[in-house]
């Protein structure tokens, strides 16, 4: 529902009741992931898209359906079939499955606040029950902020608290996921399904080095929604003028800069210094980070110096296998503006799993679903 919160808001605001069809799984290679929504209201206005087109006006049939009778939530399995040219299903060899719900803003409440934190861009997540109970298909529970408070409910205080407090790990790991809960004493007695709808703070990409290439890799860096840093200890070097696309520039050493920076598992720490002086404490305490990427600029032969220098600091091995050096994919580039997508697509390779391989020697579908993660407790995280 994040792709058209501010059309969900304004309904919400103006007490229009609303069908909503969500992308609650994918299977294969489909268009659009978990999560995204498509709606209509009373007077048949569509917002948002499920499938780039493929199945659009099927789903839009099932929303007047639940609309107008009223019905509980249904589910719907949308995928490939070429028996007729004509028949609803997706080009792209995919399957998907979509919840479709009514919305009366009247009896949700909570969601007008939900929506309008998501339209203002502030850090909230929703869980929606997409598998359980009838009677609780389709509710949602949202985590406010920083997590400490959450409204709406899904049934009785001993899920909304079990549920809370899913909900928060994700909302600050930034992750939208699928949740799996209940069905034992100790969370909740009802098992439950979930997919959590989280809207957090961007990315940070920390760019160490006010060199050309950080000048493209910030672009590029912010193209791809990063909140972008430059930093480097030379002032005649690290300003403003010198790197508009970053986000901010700051003249401080790598090192000490890093020691009080927000990190988290989302990072991407690139460091084009090319000086021991400041590569070497920076590193050293990078690669004790829980970041997501951590790349360095330099040669084969730089990078083998730079590997001795930081095993003499007593960087472990384990610590040492985190860096990517040389830093990027092997495209050929050689100008700073192909050094950036060089960079920025290992960084989207190493992240989402991916191999870097062209897609034509790839078996398999294009879009593939994310590895499975799950917890030892009860309830467990399946990453989308």
């Amino acid at each position: 529902m994040l792709n058209i919160a501010d059309t969900l808001y304004r309904w919400c605001r103006e007490d229009r009741p609303f069908a909503l069809a969500t992308v609650i799984q994918v299977r294969g290679s489909a268009p659009l992931p978990p999560g995204t929504a498509l709606a209509v209201d009373t007077d048949g206005n569509v917002a948002g898209s499920i499938s780039g087109g493929c199945v659009e006006g099927a789903v839009y049939e099932l929303c007047g359906q639940v609309l107008k009778t009223g019905e509980p939530p249904i589910r719907a399995s949308f995928g490939y079939s070429d028996d007729d040219a004509f028949a609803v299903g997706l080009t792209c060899g995919g399957e998907l499955e979509v919840l479709v719900q009514r919305i009366d803003p009247a009896d949700q409440p909570h969601l007008t606040t939900t929506l309008e934190q998501m339209s203002a861009g502030l850090p909230v997540a929703v869980a929606q029950v997409i598998d359980g109970p009838q009677r609780l298909l389709g509710r949602t529970l949202s985590v406010f902020g920083g997590g400490s408070a959450y409204d709406g409910t899904l049934g009785g205080r001993q899920e909304d608290r079990a549920v809370a407090t899913q909900v928060r790990a994700l909302l600050r790991a930034g992750r939208t996921a699928r949740v799996e809960i209940g069905g034992d004493a100790d969370t909740c007695p009802q098992k439950l399904t979930l997919l959590v709808h989280t809207q957090a703070p961007p990315p940070r990409m920390l760019i160490f080095g006010a060199v050309d290439f950080a000048a493209a890799l910030s672009q590029a860096g912010r193209l791809l929604g990063y909140r972008v840093t430059v930093c480097d200890a030379r002032p005649v070097f690290a300003t403003p003028e010198r790197f508009p696309h970053a986000d901010e520039v700051v003249v401080d050493w790598p090192h000490r800069y890093l020691e009080h920076a927000e990190v988290d598992a989302r990072t991407a720490i690139c460091v084009l210094t090319h000086d021991a002086k400041f590569d070497i404490p920076l590193l050293r305490l990078a690669l004790g980070l829980p970041v997501g990427y951590i790349g360095a600029m330099g040669s084969r032969r730089t990078h083998e110096h730079r590997l001795e220098r930081l095993r003499k600091t007593g960087v472990p091995e384990e610590h040492l296998a985190l860096l990517h050096s040389p830093i990027g994919l092997d495209l050929g580039a050689h100008t700073p503006e192909e050094t950036a997508i060089s960079i920025t697509a290992e960084i989207i390779a190493h992240l989402n799993n991916g191999t870097g391989l062209p897609l034509s020697r790839v078996p398999g579908p294009i879009h593939g679903s994310a590895p499975v993660a799950r917890t030892s407790s009860p309830a467990a995280l399946v990453a989308v």
